[in-house]
C-alpha cells in the first residue's frame, strides 16, 4: 500500500499530495494519509467524493490521522 507522509502540511496539501499519488494507480489500489491538518477531516472525504473513490478508514493516531484510501474505477 502506498503511504504518504503530509504531517506538518496545512490546507491544501495533504490532500494535493493524496491526488497526484493517486493518480496513476490501478482502480482498487490504496492509499495510506498520514496528516495533522484539522481541515483534512473536511477535505480528504470531501475529495473522495468528488473523485469517485472510497473512504474506507479514518483513524486517529496519537496527533495526527490516518485515512485510508481506495481508488474508484
Amino acid at each position: 500500500m502506498e503511504k504518504i507522509d503530509a504531517i506538518g502540511l496545512l490546507c491544501p496539501l495533504p490532500v494535493l499530495k493524496l491526488r497526484k499519488r493517486m493518480a496513476p494507480l490501478a482502480p482498487g489500489a490504496e492509499v495510506e494519509l498520514c496528516a495533522d491538518d484539522p481541515a483534512a477531516m473536511i477535505d480528504v472525504p470531501h475529495f473522495c467524493n468528488e473523485a469517485g473513490h472510497t473512504l474506507v478508514s479514518v483513524d486517529e493516531a496519537g496527533a495526527h490521522s490516518r485515512y485510508r484510501v481506495r481508488k474508484g474505477g
